[in-house]
């Protein structure tokens, strides 16, 4: 799949859980083995909600979900799943990465998939 020439050259991408309503893009791009133990090490995270793979052309490769995936409803995390090749600041994180100029980069996730916030001004 990758052939004999250069090997893996794959872009990483981890959602990643801050809080309840904001969720970060952290991307690494890594070559060969590098690029496996970057894979392993997202997808180990603990609030990691869900890891992808790319090739250099944006193509997706795999992903699945990870332990932070357990922060929040099933529901909102099928969503992402669907919608995470194609979100905004997931593409943008992933142009980034494919110039080659930076190996990292880390962004507040954009989407309007987020739970709703709770209502407090409600008498309960």
């Amino acid at each position: 799949m990758f052939g004999l020439f250069g090997g893996k050259d794959w872009n990483v991408i981890g959602i990643i859980f801050e809080r309840p309503d904001l969720y970060r893009v952290n991307g690494n791009r890594g070559k060969g083995g590098d690029a496996k133990s970057i894979r392993d090490a997202v997808k180990g995270h603990a609030r990691t909600i869900f890891w992808c793979v790319f090739d250099q052309k944006g193509a997706f490769l795999e992903g699945e979900q990870g332990q932070g995936a357990n922060h929040i409803p099933p529901q909102i995390v099928q969503r992402l799943v669907r919608e995470v090749a194609t979100n905004p600041t997931v593409r943008e994180v992933l142009a980034v990465l494919e110039k080659g100029k930076e190996s990292k980069i880390s962004k507040q996730l954009a989407w309007t998939g987020y739970p709703p916030k709770p209502d407090h001004s409600k008498p309960v």
